[in-house]
């Protein structure tokens, strides 16, 4: 085996490992309701030594970092593909919504750390990205009803701010339903008959 060879075999196993280690950590958040998940008990369910995990993440806020990286990856990457077709704009909205929801379902670890749950004690760091994110998917959707106007003649019934917010709110408290739960009231529950009411309210012909 060449020596680029081995290097190849070796990053593949680091990232193979690590992808390990943030999925055990999603599946403790899951199964842990409520607790805090200590490096010892992680490293227990992976099945390595303590200072195995710190060779591939120098801290569990590294390690809470890499599942928010996935979130962010996975939801922004297909909120941008709505956000760039031609659907009408009232249809974008209900799509990127009913993404996060399905994705916090699917994802119940995940759900606990969009709601601030998971990361209690954790660097006030954490908590701010998962601020950003929810405001990088606000911005969104205020984008989309500000071209509404443009692209369909429409506009919202209040401000594009005031609105988005709203609808940011609304999945943020079914999320936060979901954990409080204990992820037995899932996210998309009459999901489709409650939209059906919030879209009544927010757009209108524009003058």
């Amino acid at each position: 085996m060449s020596e680029s060879t081995k290097e190849n075999s070796k990053e593949s196993t680091k990232v193979s490992r690590s992808e390990q280690i943030l999925q055990a950590l999603a599946r403790m958040l899951e199964s842990n309701h409520g607790q805090r998940i200590t490096t010892a008990a992680l490293a227990k369910e992976v099945g390595v030594s303590e200072a195995a995990l710190y060779r591939h993440f120098p801290s569990k806020a590294r390690m809470f970092e890499g599942l928010i990286g996935f979130i962010e990856e996975t939801i922004f990457s297909r909120a941008n593909l709505i956000s760039a077709s031609n659907s009408p704009a009232i249809r974008q909205c209900e799509q990127i919504l009913t993404l996060v929801l399905a994705f916090v379902e699917r994802n119940p670890g995940m759900a606990r750390i969009l709601t601030g749950d998971a990361l209690a004690g954790e660097t006030d760091r954490l908590r701010h990205r998962v601020n950003q994110f929810f405001e990088r998917l606000e911005t969104q959707l205020k984008q989309i009803m500000r071209e509404a106007e443009f692209k369909e003649g429409l506009r919202t019934e209040t401000t594009a701010a005031i609105t988005s917010n709203l609808l940011i709110s609304v999945i943020e408290g079914r999320i936060r339903q979901f954990v409080r739960s204990e992820f037995q009231r899932k996210p998309t529950e009459n999901w489709n008959d409650q939209w059906q009411r919030l879209a009544i309210g927010l757009f209108r012909a524009a003058n």
